[in-house]
C-alpha cells in the first residue's frame, strides 16, 4: 500500500513538471533576428538657453452660468465632473404656463398665415363664374322690370292701371337696377382681386403674431439653462425644486480641451519672449509625458513688487473616455528660451524614454565583437528647450549619432537592432504633443 501511494506521488510530480516545463516554453520568447527600429540623427543647431519657470494649469475657458429668468428647477441632469457639450442643457425651469400661453399663440399665427394666403391667392375660378352669373340673372331681371315700368307708364296715360299699381312697378324697376349695380360691382372685385393695401395689413398682423410667438420661444428657451462652449462641471449651485432668481448662478463650468500654463517671468526675460514659440512643458504629475506648448499671451501688465509679468503657454489637452489627461491645478514647470544663443544637440521628442529617474535614449553603434552588427546603447540625458518637434538634450551624445525614434518601447542595452531611416520630412516644425515611452 505504501509502494502504491509512493508511485502516485512520484507520478504527480512528473505530470505538475511537465506542465511547468511546457508553460515556461509559452513564456519565453523565441529566439529571433535584430529588431527593426526606426532612426533619426542627432543634430547640432543653435539654440537660445532656456530657464525653468514653475506655474499652474488654468483652463483655456472658465464661466459661471447663471439663470436668465425667475423660476423653479425641475430637471438638473448634470454632475461634477461630467463632460459637457456647447448647447447642451444643463437646467431647466418651469415653464407649463409658457407653454399654454405659446400654444395659444401659435393658433393665432397659424390663422392669420391662413388668412394672408387667402388674400394672395385671390377669389377662385368657380367663384368668379358664380358671380358672373348671378350679374346676368340680376341684368335680365333689370331689363324685364324697366321695359314692365315703361309699358305701365304708357297704361297709366290712357287711365287704364291704377297709380298704386304703377308705383309698384317702378319701384320693382329701381330695385332691379340697383341689384344688378351690386351684382356688377361684386363680380369685378372678384376679378380685380384684393386690394393691396389688405394684404399689407394682414402682412403686419401675421408679423406681430410671429413675433408674440417668438418673445414666447425665447422666454422658454431662458428657462433652459445652457452651456456656451465644450468643458467640464467644476461645481453645482442648486438643487431640483429650488427657485433661482434672474442673476443667480448655477453651474461652473471650465474647458480643459485646451490648458494654459501661467508663469510669472522676470522683466528682464521678457524681451527674449515671442509669441508663438514651441516650449518644452512638464506636469509634475505626469513624469510619462513629453508636451510641448506654444506662448499664446505675454500680459503687458506686470506685479510692481516682483517685477515679474504673466505669460501663458497653450497646451493641447489629451481627452480619454471623456476625461481630461491635463487637469486645472496641476502645477507644471516650464523652459522658456530666455538665456543667450547656443549650440545644442537636439533629437526628436519621440526618441525620449522615460518613466525612470532621468529620460533616456537608444544610441545605436557598432559592436565591439562584431563591428558588422548594430546594437543599442542606453544614454541617460537631461532635457532643454524645445524646437518644434525637436528637444534639446544633454548628455553622453554627439551630433550625427542615430537614436531610435521608433521601437524604443521594449528594447533593453546591448540588444541587437536592424536599423532603417526615418521618413524624409521638416522635423522642427512645431507639434501639439508628444507621447510617453516606457
Amino acid at each position: 500500500m505504501r509502494e502504491v501511494i509512493v508511485l502516485r506521488v512520484l507520478k504527480s510530480r512528473v505530470i505538475w513538471s511537465a506542465v511547468f516545463v511546457l508553460l515556461l516554453a509559452n513564456r519565453l520568447p523565441a529566439q529571433r533576428g535584430p529588431a527593426v527600429v526606426v532612426v533619426a540623427p542627432v543634430v547640432e543647431r543653435e539654440v537660445t538657453a532656456g530657464h525653468s519657470f514653475v506655474g499652474s494649469v488654468e483652463p483655456f475657458k472658465r464661466a459661471t452660468i447663471g439663470s436668465a429668468v425667475d423660476g423653479r428647477v425641475t430637471e438638473f441632469p448634470v454632475e461634477e465632473g461630467d463632460r459637457i457639450r456647447g448647447g447642451q442643457s444643463l437646467a431647466k425651469l418651469l415653464t407649463a404656463t409658457i407653454e399654454l400661453e405659446l400654444k395659444a399663440a401659435e393658433g393665432e399665427l397659424a390663422f392669420r398665415q391662413e388668412s394672408l394666403k387667402e388674400l394672395k391667392n385671390g377669389t377662385r375660378p368657380g367663384e368668379i363664374v358664380q358671380l358672373r352669373a348671378r350679374m346676368l340673372a340680376a341684368k335680365a331681371r333689370r331689363e324685364f322690370l324697366v321695359d314692365r315700368r315703361a309699358r305701365f307708364t304708357a297704361l297709366a296715360r290712357q287711365g287704364t292701371v291704377t297709380e298704386d299699381d304703377l308705383a309698384a312697378v317702378i319701384s320693382a324697376a329701381i330695385t332691379a337696377e340697383r341689384d344688378f349695380d351690386d351684382a356688377k360691382a361684386g363680380h369685378e372685385l372678384a376679378v380685380a382681386g384684393p386690394r393691396a393695401e389688405k394684404l399689407v395689413q394682414a402682412g403686419a398682423r401675421l408679423a406681430v403674431q410671429q413675433a408674440v410667438v417668438e418673445q414666447l420661444k425665447d422666454r422658454i428657451t431662458k428657462h433652459t439653462i445652457v452651456s456656451r462652449f465644450d468643458g467640464y462641471i467644476t461645481s453645482r449651485r442648486t438643487e431640483v425644486g429650488e427657485w433661482v432668481s434672474r442673476g443667480d448662478p448655477v453651474v461652473d463650468v471650465v474647458s480643459l480641451d485646451q490648458v494654459d500654463v501661467k508663469v510669472s517671468v522676470l522683466e528682464s526675460q521678457v524681451p527674449h519672449l515671442r509669441i508663438g514659440t514651441s516650449v518644452r512643458v512638464e506636469i509634475m504629475a505626469l513624469p510619462q509625458q513629453v508636451l510641448t506648448g506654444t506662448i499664446a499671451t505675454i500680459i503687458p501688465q506686470g506685479d510692481q513688487r516682483t517685477r515679474t509679468f504673466p505669460v501663458k503657454i497653450r497646451l493641447s489637452n489629451t481627452i480619454t473616455e471623456g476625461r481630461p489627461l491635463i487637469k486645472a491645478g496641476m502645477l507644471s514647470r516650464v523652459t522658456l528660451p530666455t538665456g543667450a544663443r547656443t549650440r545644442g544637440l537636439l533629437v526628436p521628442k519621440d526618441a525620449l524614454v522615460l518613466g525612470g529617474r532621468s529620460p533616456v535614449v537608444y544610441v545605436v553603434g557598432a559592436d565591439k565583437a562584431d563591428p558588422k552588427k548594430r546594437v543599442v546603447r542606453l544614454v541617460p540625458v537631461r532635457l532643454g528647450v524645445a524646437s518644434g518637434s525637436l528637444i534639446q538634450v544633454t548628455g553622453e551624445i554627439a551630433a550625427g549619432q542615430q537614436v531610435v525614434v521608433q521601437g524604443n518601447e521594449r528594447l533593453r542595452p546591448g540588444q541587437s537592432v536592424s536599423p532603417r531611416p526615418a521618413p524624409a520630412g521638416p522635423r522642427s516644425e512645431p507639434t501639439r504633443s508628444a507621447g510617453s515611452r516606457r
